[in-house]
C-alpha cells in the first residue's frame, strides 16, 4: 500500500483526546496517510517522505463526520407536508406511513438508486461514516430488504420496525416487531431502535423490543423525548445505551439519568429547523456534564436534508453550542455514539477519514452556513 502525505495545513483538527484543546487543533501541520490509516501527524516542517504528496494550501483538514442517525431507505416525497407546516399545520409524525406506502411500492433497485444518491450527496458534504436506518417498510418483507439495501452502503444499519403502528392492534404489532420481523432483520443489522414516544410506543413496549434484540445479537438505540416529555430518555439510561436520540423535552431528571449513565444525548437540530419546534438545549447538556454527538437525522418527512455542516451551524447558531463543540460532537462523538474507535478523529491508527474545507479554521463550518465549504472528502486514505 502507498503512503501520501497531505501538507500544508492551515489547521489540522485531530480530536486527540490527549490534547490540551478540545479538538486537538494543530497549526502549520501535516498528516501522513499510510494505505487507508493515519500514519503520522505533526508540524508540516518535520513531515517524513511518502509515496505521494498533496499541497491543501493552507486549508483546514478535519476529520470526516460522522452521521449516527439517518433514514435512508424510502420511497416518495412528502415536499407537501413540509409545505403545509410551514403554512402553520403541526408536526405530528403521522406522515410515517405516507412513506411506508411509498417505500413497499418501491422496488429494491428504485431503493438502492435512491440511497446511493443520498449517500453521495453526504459524501460530498464531508461525511465519511452513516448510521442507516429502516423504519419505513413495516412489514416482515419490506424491513428486511430495507436493511439488505441499508448493508451495501454501511455497515451501520439498524432494524426500525418499532417505528410506528402501521395498522392494527399496536401488542400484536410488538409480537410481530419481536418476533419474525426480528428473524427476518437480524443478520441485515448492528443496531435495534424504537420510537418511544407519543403516538409511537411506549417505554414498556420499547423495553420489550429492545430486550428482544439484545438477545438476537443487536445492540440497542432510542429515539426518545422528541415531541413532548416522556420516559425514553431515562429508559436509554437504564438499559445502559450508548445512545439517545433526539432529546428536545427534558426534565432535570433525564439530563441527570444521562450524566449518569454516559449514554449520549444525540442532538438533530435539522428537525427543529423542519418542523418549526423548539430546539434542544446543547449548552445545558454540556454544562451538566452528557456528552452531545450531532447528526443529521436526514429522512423525507421531519428533515430532508443530508449536510451536517449545515446541522453544525444550526447547533452553533440556536443551541448554544461553540463551534468547536459541534464540530467534536459531529466528529469524535459521532463515532462514540456508534461505539466505533477507529473513526472520529486524525490520529495514528485511525482510519484515514478526512474533510478538506475551502476555509482556514473550522470556525468557518458556522461562520459561512450554507456555502458548501467541503473541497475534498477521504475514506479510508483515498479521494472519493
Amino acid at each position: 500500500m502507498s503512503s501520501t502525505l497531505i501538507t500544508n495545513i492551515g489547521e489540522l483538527v485531530t480530536n486527540d483526546p490527549e490534547a490540551d484543546d478540545l479538538l486537538g487543533t494543530r497549526p502549520d501541520a501535516a498528516l501522513v496517510v499510510d494505505g487507508t490509516q493515519v500514519g503520522w501527524v505533526g508540524p508540516a516542517a518535520d513531515a517524513p517522505a511518502a509515496d505521494e504528496r498533496v499541497d491543501v494550501g493552507g486549508r483546514a483538514v478535519l476529520p470526516g463526520f460522522v452521521d449516527s442517525h439517518s433514514h435512508l431507505v424510502f420511497g416518495g416525497d412528502r415536499a407537501q407536508e413540509f409545505a403545509a407546516r410551514m403554512a402553520g399545520t403541526p408536526y405530528a409524525a403521522g406522515g410515517i406511513r405516507t412513506t411506508v406506502a411509498a417505500t413497499r411500492a418501491a422496488t429494491d433497485e428504485q431503493l438502492t438508486s435512491h440511497v446511493a444518491r443520498l449517500v453521495a450527496e453526504m459524501r460530498r458534504q464531508g461525511t465519511t461514516t452513516v448510521e442507516i436506518k429502516s423504519g419505513y417498510g413495516l412489514s416482515v418483507h419490506d424491513e428486511a430488504r430495507s436493511l439488505a439495501v441499508a448493508r451495501q452502503f454501511t455497515e451501520e444499519t439498524t432494524f426500525l420496525g418499532a417505528h410506528v403502528v402501521p395498522e392494527g392492534d399496536p401488542q400484536e404489532y410488538v409480537e410481530l416487531v419481536t418476533g419474525p420481523m426480528l428473524d427476518a432483520a437480524k443478520d441485515h443489522a448492528r443496531w435495534i431502535d424504537v420510537f418511544c414516544e407519543r403516538g409511537a410506543f411506549d417505554a414498556d413496549q420499547a423495553r420489550a423490543i429492545l430486550r428482544a434484540g439484545a438477545a438476537a445479537g443487536l445492540r440497542g438505540r432510542l429515539h426518545a423525548n422528541q415531541l413532548t416529555y416522556g420516559e425514553g430518555v431515562r429508559l436509554a439510561a437504564e438499559l445502559g445505551l450508548v445512545a439517545v436520540d433526539h432529546c428536545t423535552y427534558l426534565s432535570d431528571a433525564d439530563v441527570a439519568a444521562l450524566r449518569d449513565s454516559g449514554t449520549i444525548a444525540t442532538l438533530l437540530p435539522g428537525v427543529e429547523f423542519s418542523t418549526r419546534q423548539p430546539y434542544p438545549d446543547a449548552r445545558r447538556l454540556l454544562d451538566a456534564g452528557v456528552d452531545v454527538a450531532l447528526a443529521s437525522d436526514c429522512n423525507p418527512g421531519s428533515c430532508f436534508t443530508s449536510s451536517v455542516p449545515f446541522c453544525i451551524a444550526l447547533a452553533v447558531r440556536e443551541m448554544g453550542m461553540t463551534p468547536a463543540e459541534a464540530v467534536h460532537a459531529a466528529t469524535y462523538v459521532g463515532a462514540r455514539a456508534l461505539d466505533r474507535d477507529d473513526v472520529g478523529a486524525l490520529v495514528p491508527g485511525r482510519r484515514a477519514d478526512l474533510v478538506v474545507l475551502d476555509a482556514p479554521s473550522h470556525v468557518h463550518l458556522a461562520y459561512r452556513p450554507g456555502v458548501p465549504l467541503v473541497t475534498a472528502t477521504w475514506v479510508g486514505g483515498r479521494p472519493t
